[in-house]
């Protein structure tokens, strides 16, 4: 119950599960007459609802992880909301598990499969969906409550939309029987099969990934366009610009976008974005759109703050395009998924001894026993990529990083060259400089697609895409 100084009568602050209503301290008094007024004279407003082209592939995945378990439960949360401050909530983003597998994206749901004795999906989404108008919740209820947070779908809705068996999640029974039940939160094999059954994209989950890259590509037109308030107020405007472009035509930014200007390049995740932008200097920009069914961009450009590379800065650059080409290169179906990373390092260790930097030979670098070459290119060139911007983090090492690419995996290829500002091994010149250039690769049947491929790569292409878009 919330406490109130209010000398009038007041309701209790409970929703019609019983459990506390989110309300503050400050709130106004809420006086009998005035909530059983609030109860009556509403409208229904439950809405038709088309199946979400998701319900029929999200099925398909339940069958297959409840094939993985047979005559076991499965429990898979979506999550509920985060305190960022006091009483104010990060905006929420379900687990990526429980949207895969049911397509739900509402707060505070659980997907249990309850396979039947014939191993058919018998699965139930237990939710809770939006306030009903015979509680306070509501008219009240800060975090759920419909006058507040906006409107949630009522369990039809939800069960037309994903093609799914919907209860309300107080109904969610305590699993305490005899079955075996597998909480995808803490059990490490349901969790390991999850993200493994991600590893190969279907035609639809490409399509999500091209329209990600694509919204993008736009992201990054945006941030040119408006380069003179990139000049003048520095990182922190390319950082809200492109969150601008992923709002607007996605679900949100991937990641936190990395706008990383002249030394704070050399910095792999710099997201404080708080530097300026420097004529003279480069400036590495590492952002992707998330779109409205949360799969995920990742998109690298190192750019000319003046819109033309100098002579050095060229050279550098064409050395790390030279790398992802080749890594990009080894990209087919049925070769190693470190062939990616393999290809590129070969590239770097040899340009890093034409520089003159490695402490012996471009042989003895490569060596897996001493990788000096590492010092200037710190990180693996590639990460798988779908719904998680580091998609399938928690599969079997013998499957990803260790295993073979198949066709339908969606991988980044993005080697970078660092030189930090107090690297006193290299000359000054470089000092400060970093540049890492990075798209998302799709293996084909036949080798791969360029998923980002229509932002340029080339320095001059580089050059010539940003005269056209600078103050356009």
């Amino acid at each position: 119950m919330t406490e109130n100084t209010s000398s009038d009568i007041t309701t209790e602050a409970t929703s019609e599960t019983g459990a506390d209503l989110k309300t503050e301290s400050h709130d106004p008094a809420v006086p009998a007459a005035y909530a059983a007024f609030m109860r009556e004279g509403w409208g229904d407003r439950e809405l038709d609802v088309p199946r979400h082209p998701v319900a029929e592939h999200a099925a398909a995945r339940r069958q297959k992880l409840a094939e993985a378990f047979p005559d076991e439960r499965l429990v898979l949360p979506a999550g509920t909301f985060k305190v960022r401050s006091n009483d104010t909530d990060y905006r929420f983003r379900p687990d990526t598990a429980h949207t895969y597998f049911s397509g739900n994206q509402t707060s505070d749901a659980v997907l249990v499969i309850e396979p039947g004795s014939d191993g058919v999906d018998g699965a139930v989404l237990y939710a809770r969906p939006r306030s009903e108008r015979d509680t306070d919740e509501f008219f009240r209820d800060r975090q759920y409550g419909e006058l507040w947070a906006g409107r949630r779908p009522s369990a039809r809705e939800i069960g037309d939309s994903l093609g799914i068996e919907v209860r309300h999640v107080k109904d969610l029974p305590s699993f305490d029987d005899h079955r075996k039940t597998r909480d995808i939160t803490t059990d490490e094999d349901l969790a390991r099969v999850a993200d493994e059954l991600r590893l190969v994209k279907d035609e639809w989950e490409v399509e999500e990934l091209q329209e990600a890259c694509d919204i993008t590509t736009l992201g990054f037109e945006d941030s040119v366009r408006e380069w003179e308030r990139v000049l003048e107020f520095g990182e922190r405007w390319i950082e809200g610009t492109f969150f601008r472009r992923a709002r607007a035509m996605g679900n949100d930014i991937g990641y936190d976008s990395i706008c990383a200007g002249g030394s704070h390049a050399t910095t792999l995740h710099w997201i404080d974005n708080t530097g300026g932008i420097e004529p003279g200097k480069l400036v590495l920009l590492d952002m992707g759109v998330e779109g409205r069914n949360l799969y995920t961009a990742d998109v690298t450009r190192t750019l000319p703050v003046d819109g033309r590379f100098t002579p050095l800065q060229r050279d550098l650059y064409d050395l790390v395009l030279n790398a992802q080409q080749a890594g990009i290169d080894a990209v087919r179906p049925g070769v190693p998924f470190l062939a990616a990373h393999h290809a590129a390092m070969e590239v770097l260790a040899h340009g890093l001894g034409d520089l003159g930097l490695l402490p012996g030979s471009v042989e003895e670098a490569l060596d897996p026993e001493s990788k000096v070459y590492a010092r200037w290119t710190l990180h693996g060139t590639s990460h798988m990529l779908g719904m998680d911007v580091h998609d399938c983090a928690r599969t079997s090492v013998d499957l990803y990083p260790k295993g073979d690419l198949a066709e339908g995996m969606v991988l980044t290829v993005e080697p970078g060259l660092y030189f930090q500002e107090d690297d006193l091994l290299v000359p000054e010149e470089l000092r400060g400089i970093g540049i890492r250039i990075e798209d998302d690769i799709l293996v084909t049947a036949d080798g791969s697609r360029n998923l980002s491929d229509s932002l340029p790569r080339t320095s001059a292409d580089v050059e010539e895409w940003m005269g056209r878009h600078l103050g356009a």
